[in-house]
């Protein structure tokens, strides 16, 4: 199949009055050189990435991240060596924490004597927390089980206690201890045991062990699809891309070596003018936004009139190890948007982003609002983060040691491995992710029932050795477009040159980019900012489709001239409201546009040979 570019589809009459900027040329590296022979030049910061002078150093590091999954020896030790060192330093500290475990134990000791009386509530010493699942079921309400509970409980608040607070440790080193010994815990609660989770033992009684037999039965089938790649049989998978999800009607309009942009074919007679482009993350797989048809996000907007393209980001392999942070941007928002120029000549753009694909879109926009290029009409991001010092538990190993075993890793292989990715989002939420499908799938020997999102989830992408290296250093670990220090064509870009509307998501349990650090585009930006806060978590929140029960959203615009409140006093004065928060950007989107018209063509004459939607590239 031809590869087909913008330049390839359009006659060269409609290109000058609706282009801005060129459309890019096939992508070039640095060290590259461009048609007059000119090299191109590698910036300092990057200079790290490509350097093999110590290859066996780096093969090293590699094997070595084999066995610590990831994680840099050399920073967990610093960071124990730091709380350690000032406990050590802390009489009176240590004296508090052997009286606290002293308290507990006669506690303990106290309701253990008592266990099975009349008189002796469950959980008197201490209850989980409300988001803590483990022991919700009524078996856990036993005396000797509710006992092994709270001694359980009493244990993870002892130690979380003693590795916070210590005076003189370094805040990320805290985090780091804290968090690692949380996981420890985690993987040692007796809901993970069959001698100690009563649930188990009853289902065991009940199916005369047959839970037993279903859940190594479940375990095989786990440890064969891991083996070939982490891909169900068909046979198994009840959600296949372009059958029961990525089901909406459109073509790949533009294809490079990056990505397939699709146009969504339209479902009303009249269309607003002013087309949406979606960027999504390349962390994942384009299809969030386009599950099945109860929650598909392309679907609800192509039936609010709107014209409709998504990118859909190439599953990079290892001869895509030096991709680069700005080839996406090159080769994704702006080829699309050079594309979509053409397809729908003199209009303006209503932009959204995700995760990832958000932050990228702000610095495309950051980088065009410079240079005068206005095709932007507004800006929506999801989940998306500008400003990474508040970035969430995804921080603790973002250090130099950490960043620089990282990219040994991943030097080796040119890409990060979709194994990785899974397990750092994994940790994040471990007793919901790991432990309780231990407990669930292999213990009580049920399954889960398979729903689209899942599906999606297991869909896992690779990231570029390059493209990952220079994201984690100039964002996560220097912070660069945040400080107006982030470098686009040579020249910094600043987030407060961005004059376009903005409406903004975060959502309440984000685990990767937490809302009071997606809130922080409220003193960024020189612009109209509505922003939404909306339940759920980081996937979930965001595909909340009108409808479905349990979603409750607050929502307030600041004018670009008010005055700038704090999140916390923005929690207490933005109004409440019940349900979906789509229709609320839907309604701020068809505000912002044009009276509806015909809609625009389907992509170009020459785009025949390309598939239709969900295209290729998502099958990869």
């Amino acid at each position: 199949m031809s590869v087909v570019t913008t330049s390839t589809l359009v006659k060269p009459e409609l290109v000058k009055p609706t282009v801005v900027s060129e459309v890019p040329l096939p992508v070039r590296f640095a060290g590259d050189s461009d048609v007059r022979g000119v090299t191109v030049e590698q910036p300092a910061s990057e200079s790290r990435l490509g350097s093999d002078s110590y290859e066996a150093d780096r093969a090293f590091h590699a094997m070595v991240a084999r066995l610590t999954g990831g994680i840099s020896p050399v920073a967990m030790s610093l960071a124990y060596i730091d709380w350690a060192a000032h406990l050590i330093a802390a009489p009176q500290r240590q004296m508090a924490i052997v009286q606290d475990a002293w308290r507990n134990a006669g506690r303990l000791f106290g309701a253990a004597l008592h266990a099975g009386s009349p008189n002796q509530e469950p959980w008197s010493i201490i209850k989980p927390q409300p988001q803590d699942r483990r022991f919700s079921a009524p078996e856990w309400r036993n005396p000797l089980f509710n006992l092994l509970a709270q001694e359980f409980l009493a244990r993870e608040q002892w130690w979380h206690k003693a590795t916070t607070g210590v005076r003189g440790v370094a805040p990320a080193n805290e985090a780091v201890v804290e968090f690692s010994v949380r996981q420890v815990l985690d993987m040692l609660a007796p809901s993970n045991f069959i001698a100690t989770n009563p649930e188990v033992l009853q289902k065991a009684l009940q199916s005369g062990g047959e839970n037993f037999v279903r859940g190594w039965q479940n375990w095989c089938s786990d440890l064969r699809r891991a083996l070939s790649g982490g891909k169900a049989a068909a046979a198994d998978q009840p959600f296949v891309v372009g059958k029961t999800v990525a089901t909406s009607r459109g073509k790949v309009v533009y294809r490079n070596k990056l990505i397939e942009l699709i146009q969504y074919s339209p479902t009303t007679e009249m269309v607003h003018p002013e087309p949406i482009l979606i960027v999504p993350a390349w962390i994942m797989k384009f299809y969030i936004l386009d599950l099945s048809s109860r929650n598909s996000l392309v679907k609800y907007l192509t039936g609010e009139g709107f014209t409709v393209f998504m990118i859909s980001w190439r599953n990079p392999g290892a001869d895509d190890r030096e991709i680069a942070f700005d080839d996406y941007r090159k080769l994704g928002v702006r080829a699309a948007l050079d594309t979509i120029g053409c397809i729908v000549p003199r209009r303006r753009i209503h932009t959204l982003g995700y995760c990832l694909g958000g932050t990228l879109l702000s610095i495309t926009s950051a980088a065009m609002a410079r240079d005068g290029d206005n095709r932007l009409r507004s800006i929506t991001l999801l989940a998306a983060q500008t400003d990474f010092t508040e970035a969430g538990e995804l921080t603790l190993f973002i250090n130099e040691s950490q960043v620089a075993f990282l990219e040994d890793v991943m030097w080796e292989r040119g890409f990060l491995d979709t194994t990785q990715m899974a397990g750092a989002f994994q940790l994040l939420r471990s007793n919901d992710l790991i432990w309780s499908h231990l407990s669930h799938d292999y213990l009580m020997g049920e399954r889960a029932q398979s729903s689209d999102l899942m599906a999606w989830n297991a869909d896992a992408t690779r990231l570029p050795y390059r493209m990952h290296s220079e994201y984690l250093r100039r964002l996560f670990l220097n912070n660069a477009l945040a400080e107006g220090r982030y470098l686009v064509d040579g020249k910094p870009i600043a987030l407060s040159d961005i004059h376009a509307p903005m409406f903004v998501v975060g959502t309440l349990r984000d685990h990767v980019a937490p809302w009071k650090s997606t809130y922080k585009i409220h003193y960024q930006v020189d612009a109209d900012v509505t922003y939404v806060l909306t339940s759920g978590g980081h996937n979930a929140g965001i595909v909340a489709p009108p409808g479905e029960n349990g979603h409750v959203y607050q929502v307030m615009m600041k004018a670009a001239d008010a005055p700038y409140i704090g999140p916390d006093e923005w929690l207490k004065v933005a109004p409440r409201f019940e349900g979906s928060w789509w229709p609320e950007w839907v309604s701020w989107l068809k505000a912002h546009s044009g009276e509806p018209c015909e809609p625009p063509r389907m992509g170009f004459d020459a785009t025949e040979d390309l598939p239709d939607a969900p295209g290729d590239y998502v099958r990869t």
